[in-house]
């Protein structure tokens, strides 16, 4: 069974990374992937970045959709 660690970490001087786990034995292989953080979008939360896509939404509230589906409807009963 594979026993899974996250850990974060900073990027020491010549992009060395130390990791330090007491459960992890001296011997172990241990496979590691390494994500960077993008610094530009740190922090944001995941609305902001959907917000900042090209192509916005065509609605920005419920009553705006409501609204539509209304027009929309209207317009088949003529």
């Amino acid at each position: 069974m594979n026993t899974v660690i996250h850990l974060t970490t900073t990027v020491l001087p010549d992009g060395k990374i130390e990791i330090t786990a007491p459960e992890l034995a001296p011997g172990t292989i241990a496979h590691v992937t390494v994500t960077i953080e993008d610094a530009a979008q740190a922090g944001l939360h995941v609305l902001d970045i959907v917000a900042a896509l090209p192509g916005h939404r065509l609605f920005k509230t419920a009553a705006d959709v409501d609204a539509y589906i209304q027009e929309e409807r209207d317009a088949w009963e003529d």
